[in-house]
Parts: structure tokens; sequence; C-alpha cells
């Protein structure tokens, strides 16, 4: 009985040291979860910042061009009509958004292709690089909100740390992923 109650407090002490370790590991994956939530919206924000900039361009590219577009009315209409969504709005409609402009550029891109002094402006042209840039900025935020898409996914379904994403509800986040045209193998004609 001695020895027992001798080894009670070596027992108690045990036991509060791996409360507090657990409690200490349980408090460093939540933090690291909600970091790279953080970090995802950041992303998420920096693809909202490109897809602002480049539906600001497809607007003063179609105002470049509008005069020679007069029988692309229903692509007209519908490139106005584009409504950004807000920043809180799912990724899929982030994505839906992104689509349409594609299409827009395109559609302007071809009216551009069509009319040899309109390809010939030096503002057409400007517009065309600044498009190119933007482009390119976009697609280097959808890569960084990817990656952080991924890394916080692996997070979640990854033992140890899927246990606490699965007591505190975090859930694996969508990927913005490219629209189905972009997917289609590039056919050459010569």
């Amino acid at each position: 009985m001695f020895i027992i109650a001798n080894a009670l407090p070596t027992v108690l002490v045990i036991v509060a040291i791996l409360a507090v370790i657990i409690i200490g590991w349980l408090i460093s994956i939540i933090n690291a979860f909600r970091r790279m939530l953080v970090k995802i919206d950041e992303s998420e924000s920096s693809i909202d910042v490109a897809l602002t900039k480049r539906f600001d361009l497809l607007s003063k590219m179609f105002s470049a061009v509008k005069g020679y577009m007069k029988h692309e009315q229903e692509t007209l209409t519908k490139v106005v009509s584009m409504r950004q969504p807000s920043h809180g709005a799912p990724i899929t409609e982030k994505q839906e958004f992104a689509n349409e402009i594609t299409r827009g550029m395109q559609a302007i891109s071809v009216v551009v292709e069509q009319y040899p002094d309109l390809k010939a402006s030096s503002n057409v042209n400007k517009l065309m690089d600044a498009s190119m840039e933007v482009e390119e900025n976009l697609q280097a935020a959808r890569r960084v909100y990817n990656s952080n898409v991924s890394y916080y996914n692996q997070k979640v379904v990854v033992f140890p740390s899927n246990i606490v994403a699965n007591w505190k509800k975090f859930e694996k986040r969508a990927f913005f992923e490219a629209e189905a045209l972009k997917r289609q193998d590039v056919k050459f004609d010569f």
C-alpha cells in the first residue's frame, strides 16, 4: 500500500505531462489547419484580383473593337452583362465566371483576326499584350491556389491530422479546374 501511495504522484505527473502533450498537439494541428485556410483564402483572393483585371481588360477591348463587331451582337451583349462573383462566392461560381470571360476574350480575338485595320491598331495590340500578361498572372494565381488546396486536402485525409480534421469539421476544398474547352487536344491544321 505504501508503494502505491508513493507511485500515485508519479503516475499523476506522467498523466498530466501526457495530457499537456496531447492538448499541445491538438492546438498545433488546429492552428495549422487555420493557417492553411488563410493561405487558401489569400490565394483565392489573388484569383479574384486576376479575374477582375481580366474583366476590366475585356471591357476595354470590347470598347476598342465594338465598331467592328456589329454581327457579334449576341457575344457583345453577353460580355457586357457579365457580373463578377463576390469574394465569398464558391470557387465553382468563380470558375464559371472565368470560363465566360475566356469565351468573351476568344470572341474578341476572332474579331481582331478578321479585321486587318483593327489588327494593326496600336491600342488593340497593347490590349492584346496586356491580355497575355493577365492570362499568365491568372494561371499563376490558379497554380498557387491549387497548390495550397492540395496541401490542405492532404492534411485533411492523412493520419493523424485527419482525426482532428474530422473532429473539427475541416472539409476538403475544391480545386480550380480548367474548363472543358481547354482540356481538349489542340489540333494543328497546316
